[in-house]
């Protein structure tokens, strides 16, 4: 059980995560070379004009009046609106219409990951040594050692062009039309931006399909690292708990190979591959930039890469700091996991 002092404990550690986070993108962003107000009007517009924006925008003001206010905006998830990318428009809706693909993207990974990497790092480490356990661990340093942007590309290649079993560059078929809200007890409410779960709240089979066979090449790409990842940890993990002496006497007393490692093995072997499934989503969160980039999916990552590029401040700082955000939560929850699971750590 978790205590409600640990919980607030390691609540309150975000806050300098988030503060130290939002200082540093500030200072990055203001330190680099680049006017945000020049590359509103254009370089042919007069001197004049882009001085009506520098002060429309409050780039005049000092820097700390700057930083304070952008503080006070980001504590209450305010990043004002898009200078290039999306003109005009709320940072918050950018970020809102395309995180949740790069989420979902993320969400896929971990999934292959988890259920893959799991029992393949268990069976290799109880037949180690054996063909299975070569077999697995030369897989896992295949997936680990092949980067994104090799492997995206080859899997297009092969089972794309070559193939012609899966499509790519885009979620879902073009044919397919989904409207933007759907209905609950009589009441509209908006989609969520994950094609799977859409699709299935509108009760269109046809579309779920049509989304699962798209985005089945790029959550394979990303989640072949992941998979690795957690097999080799699950792998370590394991052979280390079967050689304690708990699991020696339970084997002592007749207990089956099988009971032994699932019943007295598993438990104990997987508290540290959950820090490693935490980690790794923040590195997902990554990946998922790069396959959503190489599959030409429209995610927040292609638009951070955007966004710098035009020195699009708002945009820039707002999907950092919703990324920094989502990977101390996850940290949270990995953390509170792990101390249910061994109650110590609380002390």
């Amino acid at each position: 059980m978790v205590s409600k002092r640990y919980v607030l404990k390691r609540l309150l550690l975000l806050v300098p995560v988030l503060f130290g986070v939002a200082s540093l993108v500030f200072a990055i962003l203001h330190l680099s070379p680049g006017d945000p107000a020049r590359l509103i009007v254009g370089q042919r517009a007069p001197a004049s004009q882009v001085e009506a924006v520098r002060e429309s925008l409050g780039l005049n003001d000092p820097l700390y009046v700057q930083y304070v206010r952008f503080l006070l905006d980001a504590a209450q998830f305010q990043f004002g609106e898009s200078y290039k990318v999306s003109q005009g428009n709320p940072v918050r809706q950018v970020i809102a219409t395309r995180f949740p693909v790069t989420i979902e993207l993320a969400l896929y990974g971990q999934a292959i990951g988890i259920m893959l990497g799991i029992p393949l790092g268990v069976l290799s480490a109880v037949k180690q040594d054996s063909l299975t356990d070569h077999l697995t661990r030369i897989g896992a340093l295949t997936g680990i050692s092949v980067p994104i942007y090799w492997s995206g590309p080859l899997l297009i290649l092969f089972f794309s062009a070559y193939l012609g079993l899966f499509p790519a560059g885009s979620r879902i078929g073009s044919t397919i039309f989904l409207p933007d809200t759907w209905t609950l007890f009589g009441k509209e409410l908006p989609l969520t931006g994950i094609i799977l779960l859409d699709t299935l709240l509108l009760g269109r089979l046809d579309a779920w399909l049509s989304a699962v066979h798209h985005m089945f090449l790029p959550s394979v790409t990303i989640g072949v690292y992941s998979m690795a990842l957690i097999s080799r940890m699950m792998r370590s993990s394991m052979l280390e708990v079967v050689r304690q002496d708990y699991i020696r006497t339970a084997r002592a007393k007749g207990q089956g190979a099988r009971i032994t490692v699932l019943k007295h093995g598993f438990r104990n072997a997987f508290i540290p591959v959950i820090t490693v499934i935490g980690i790794q989503f923040g590195t997902l969160l990554g990946g998922a930039v790069l396959t959503e980039t190489v599959f030409g999916i429209g995610g927040v990552g292609t638009t951070l890469v955007e966004a710098i590029s035009d020195s699009d401040y708002p945009v820039v700082q707002g999907i950092v700091l919703t990324f920094a955000l989502l990977f101390t939560l996850v940290n949270l929850a990995v953390d509170l996991t792990y101390s249910h699971l061994d109650p110590r750590i609380q002390q």
